[in-house]
């Protein structure tokens, strides 16, 4: 990685601020799953080993502009203090006079949390001013917030044009994984694409064909194909002002793109509707596509077979509802079993891989969904762009 990281900094007696994503779920007033505050720990223990005191700044959910009790911190500072073993004071606000005081207080080892950057419109406005009272806080800044790096907020990247500005271990671990995709990849390499949308994915699609041995394409968005061949998908969800995209990829793709030959389809979108596997073309009116069926999974299994490097990001079916999850636990089961570097790009990926127990077993598993397919898709992410180069 070309970007200065912690270790490149001298942080001792320094005031260290530090961009995280505790963008957690919540359920009654408390965090309900602390995976993303533990994904930072390592960071954090390490600026409070190096006898710095540490602010830690972050975004939760999208309040209406404005302070909101449904969006606060509070709830994290105090899933952070458990995990710490220590007191983790809460700011008021994340910017103003008494907030400033606070962070002036601090003594090396002490933590504060600012209260949520989204309460304030020039967050996601990067309104310089905004980031100057951000930035005052601090007198080095720590960017270990990959989930959040695909955005040019305030506390992302304007902030990072103020104070000497370096990566998390998080922040490089993800680079380095997500690198190995698009940066000279180890090959066989196989990508897997899944998901709903495929208006979402088109620029990863390019991008990843231009890298890969395989491209495997399942769940909602591989309907989209398959009407680009002709088939009548009935009720099946279909971006119809993407077909002639699809056409266009597939006529590029050639063999290197692989589609399901058959599919697990439910006669409405439901938990408990009625399911049949029918071949691709056969989809009868009335049903609609909800997972990848048997034939696909055995050929889509046997594409991954001697890969050395396995990129996937999105379900094969609707893995929600157990009747239609077959496809994705399974993917999800053979990659753990696979010998070769997997790596998994967030969101409904993740939470595949966790549900099927396989998390552990995967090289990598990434924090940020839409940080991790713009990442694939080439682009520079501006919270990694502002930061210092080695």
């Amino acid at each position: 990685m070309d970007k200065k990281t912690v270790r490149d900094v001298d942080l001792k007696g320094k005031r260290v601020l530090m961009r995280v994503d505790f963008n957690v779920p919540m359920k009654d007033g408390a965090v309900s799953d602390d995976k993303r505050i533990r994904a930072s720990l390592p960071t954090i223990q390490y600026v409070l080993e190096q006898g710095a005191s540490l602010i830690l700044m972050s975004h939760l959910g999208r309040p209406k502009g404005g302070p909101d009790p449904e969006f606060s911190l509070k709830a994290a500072a105090e899933a952070l203090g458990k995990l710490l073993e220590k007191p983790v004071r809460m700011a008021p606000d994340c910017v103003g006079a008494e907030v400033e005081a606070l962070a002036r207080s601090l003594k090396p080892g002490d933590v504060l949390m600012l209260e949520n950057v989204r309460f304030h419109k020039e967050e996601e406005k990067n309104e310089p001013g905004f980031a100057k009272q951000l930035a005052g806080l601090g007198e080095v800044y720590v960017n270990d917030a990959f989930g959040s790096a695909h955005r040019a907020h305030a506390s992302t990247e304007g902030v990072a044009r103020l104070l000497p500005a370096v990566s998390g271990f998080l922040m490089e671990q993800e680079l380095e994984y997500l690198s190995r995709a698009t940066e000279n990849p180890q090959h066989p390499y196989i990508a897997i694409l899944g998901g709903a949308k495929i208006s979402d994915k088109i620029a990863v699609i390019e991008n990843l064909l231009k890298k890969c041995d395989r491209l495997i394409i399942g769940g909602g968005m591989a309907n989209t194909f398959l009407a680009a061949k002709g088939y009548a998908m009935a009720d099946s969800l279909v971006e119809s002002g993407s077909v002639a995209t699809a056409k266009d990829i597939l006529t590029k793709a050639g063999d290197k793109l692989l589609l399901p030959v058959d599919a697990v389809i439910g006669d409405k979108f439901d938990a408990e509707a009625a399911t049949k596997v029918v071949d691709v073309d056969k989809v009868p009116t009335g049903w609609r596509v909800m997972d990848i069926g048997p034939r696909s999974l055995e050929a889509f299994l046997g594409a991954l077979k001697g890969a050395k490097l396995v990129v996937w990001n999105g379900p094969m079916g609707v893995f929600e509802f157990p009747k239609f999850a077959e496809g994705t636990f399974a993917m999800a089961k053979a990659l753990a079993g696979l010998g070769a570097i997997t790596v998994i790009g967030g969101g409904d990926s993740a939470s595949a891989v966790k549900k099927a127990g396989v998390a552990k077993q995967m090289t990598h598993v990434s924090t940020g969904g839409g940080a991790s397919l713009e990442f694939l898709e080439g682009k520079v992410l501006p919270g990694v762009a502002a930061l210092n180069p080695k």
